[in-house]
């Protein structure tokens, strides 16, 4: 049966004028066709959003195309890959993480364990973030681009690192280290022609190593309590000194303005003493009486005092304590003179 199979289907390709001459070949010519199309079939491709196709002809690179439906000549005429250049890929130095459980990570002390500038041992973990920003570079020029990626990036961090104190890397200096690793590895794989964009590097812990990080840990609170003992001093002292001197301002002012009464109440006292002498000038005694009344009230404000004229007598009832006695016309002191008169 399948000999006369075969014969009709022969007879049948013998009946069709029309079709071409390889095709009435029979069963081989239909299997080259099939054949023939399914090759030129497979040369089509889709290139994805975010992705780039680079196209090699016998291990040339002769184009790239873009995202959507594309096609190129098969095997072994040409070849094609596709690479994603949008996806940011990530790089884990000094450590791994578990892929299915990210918070489960591995040290790596090999990768991990640094000299610091002033010779003290860091244990450091870095990731890196990046992408393909030349699939053609990172296709070709690279045999693996990864290890050699990983390879830099350890370099560009032990350089860094051993250009840092310790104290550095573990407080203020870590944004530091971390932009200049950034730029280090980046130029680095630039040398490489790698075709890589470093987008990113973090540094993730940063630390001593486990056999003396307590002690460590003192230290660095010891050198935190000194730093924190130097800042509120100096806080102290800028609260201090400004409060200080102007205090002594004030002071000063005080005595400035203490000075200015002295100086004016001397020239008043000067100006009265002047008047003062002119008057005395003109009429001695009288001016000489007048003082000595006014000094005893000034002096004696609050003490009855009784004025006699010594030319009257040594009559003592002028100093009689006659008051409130209930003698009438005698409610005040009688002087030698006749007049009744109180002075306070």
């Amino acid at each position: 049966m399948a000999q006369g199979g075969l014969g009709d289907f022969e007879d049948i390709l013998a009946r069709l004028p029309k079709l071409p001459k390889f095709m009435k070949a029979g069963i081989p010519g239909v299997v080259v066709v099939l054949i023939l199309i399914i090759w030129l079939a497979s040369g089509v491709y889709t290139v994805g959003p975010g992705e780039q196709g680079v196209i090699r002809r016998f291990g040339k690179v002769i184009r790239k195309t873009s995202a959507g439906l594309n096609f190129h000549f098969p095997w072994p005429i040409e070849q094609r890959d596709v690479v994603n250049i949008a996806r940011v890929r990530r790089l884990e130095l000094g450590f791994r993480s578990n892929p299915r459980r990210p918070s489960i990570t591995r040290p790596v002390p090999r990768e991990s364990l640094m000299l610091t500038g002033d010779e003290n041992i860091v244990d450091a973990q870095l990731i890196v973030q990046w992408r393909i920003k030349e699939p053609v570079k990172f296709l070709f020029r690279l045999q693996d681009p990864v290890a050699t990626l990983r390879a830099a990036t350890e370099i560009a961090l032990r350089s860094r690192v051993g250009n840092t104190t310790v104290d550095e890397v573990l407080t203020v200096g870590r944004a530091k280290v971390q932009e200049e690793t950034r730029a280090f590895l980046q130029k680095l794989m630039d040398t490489y022609e790698s075709g890589i964009l470093i987008t990113a590097v973090k540094l993730q812990t940063v630390d001593a190593p486990d056999q003396v990080k307590d002690a460590f840990h003192e230290v660095v609170r010891a050198r935190e309590d000194r730093e924190k003992l130097i800042r509120q001093a100096e806080g102290y002292r800028e609260d201090l000194i400004p409060k200080a001197r102007g205090k002594a301002r004030e002071i000063i002012r005080g005595a400035e303005a203490y000075k200015e009464e002295r100086i004016l109440r001397a020239r008043g006292d000067a100006a009265r003493f002047k008047s003062v002498l002119a008057e005395y000038k003109n009429a001695p005694e009288v001016t000489r009486e007048r003082l000595h009344l006014e000094t005893l009230e000034r002096v004696l404000p609050n003490v009855e005092k009784i004025i006699t004229d010594s030319k009257g007598g040594g009559s003592v009832l002028p100093i009689l304590p006659l008051r409130g006695v209930g003698i009438p016309g005698l409610q005040q002191p009688i002087t030698q003179s006749g007049q009744r008169e109180r002075r306070q």
